[in-house]
């Protein structure tokens, strides 16, 4: 009896597997059904502690990808604001999002210069009500291919990017966290 249970189970698995792939070779590809990614969005969140809210947009142009943030909830004046390489905000202090996006090894900079992480997006000004806007095209950003930011994370921090120290523009603590994903 134990035998024939033991054959029953190792026949399931194997015709399972067999329509497994039988499925996945009929099934499209991810790239078929989304076809090019032109906007996304990323909904900020505060981590631990913070009271930090707020989106970013993203939307392919002629001139690269515009991004638009309006944040509230910030202390006044600057605040490094970059996409990080993974898109997991589970940690309360936002550190499970990695470092700055950077698929090319560059040393970090600000958002002009040629050479500097494809993540590094400067700085929100936030004004005496905490709240920042900022908009900017990015020549750097791209929302397909080897340079995608989708599925990544959008970080917010506590103090401002000086835009020179290695690796991550001495910018503090992480105050809000969002994951870049795929909008209409």
């Amino acid at each position: 009896m134990r035998h024939e249970h033991h054959a029953m189970i190792v026949g399931l698995i194997a015709v399972s597997g067999v329509l497994g792939c039988t499925v996945a070779q009929d099934a499209p590809a991810a790239a078929d059904t989304v076809g090019d990614i032109t906007k996304a969005v990323a909904v900020l969140h505060p981590t631990e502690g913070n009271a930090v809210h707020g989106t970013v947009r993203f939307e392919h142009t002629a001139d690269g990808v515009q991004l638009t943030a309006n944040v509230t909830g910030l202390a006044v004046g600057q605040h490094g604001f970059h996409i990080h390489e993974l898109g997991d905000c589970s940690a309360p202090d936002g550190t499970s999002a990695g470092g700055h996006f950077n698929p090319e090894d560059m040393p970090h900079g600000g958002p002009l210069v040629t050479e500097r992480h494809v993540g590094d997006m400067g700085n929100l000004g936030a004004d005496s009500t905490g709240s920042a806007y900022y908009q900017r095209t990015d020549r750097l950003l791209a929302l397909n291919g080897p340079h995608s930011i989708i599925g990544r994370a959008v970080i917010v921090h506590a103090e401002a990017d000086d835009m020179r120290s290695q690796p991550t523009g001495a910018a503090g603590s992480r105050v809000a966290c969002g994951v870049i994903g795929i909008a209409e």
